[in-house]
């Protein structure tokens, strides 16, 4: 019994992996479980609060395939009205990792708006590198992205 509980064990985790493994990636940089985007920070308080903010269960909006989180139902609204303006540019992923030919998941407190639009790097250490040449890592990111999910 208890080997067949392993191999089933087993055989579970090779279908959660195998997207991830064989696939491309999905366009929002997203947590595996729950789908959260920014890991549940509220997109547009970086623009309207000048900082991260975590996001409520009770303020949720699903926008290209991810649970996006927020601060309150006007955050929400906000986003829901010009999704575009608040997301992070390259579905969330880091911003250097992407001009890097790469993505790479994000810490929600390595941001910075930029031309109105707002960027996440994997933490704050690589952000330092990020801020080296910024226009030089956007340029190059926008050309790879969405080249970087297949």
């Amino acid at each position: 019994m208890k080997t067949l509980s392993s191999l089933i064990l087993v055989g579970l985790m090779l279908v959660i992996a195998a997207p991830v493994a064989w696939g491309a990636k999905s366009e929002i940089n997203t947590t595996l479980i729950g789908k959260k985007a920014i890991k549940g920070y509220d997109p547009v308080a970086y623009f309207t609060d000048g900082k991260p903010v975590e996001g409520k269960k009770e303020f949720t909006y699903e926008w290209k395939g991810a649970k996006w989180f927020f601060a309150s139902a006007e955050h929400r609204d906000q986003f829901k009205a010009a999704p575009d303006k608040y997301a992070p540019r390259y579905g969330g992923y880091c911003a250097y990792a992407v001009a890097m030919g790469k993505t790479a998941d994000i810490d929600p407190k390595a941001w910075k708006i930029v031309d109105s639009k707002l960027y996440l790097n994997y933490d704050q250490d690589i952000q330092k590198k990020w801020q080296a040449d910024i226009p030089g890592f956007i340029e190059k990111a926008n050309k790879n992205w969405p080249g970087v999910l297949k």
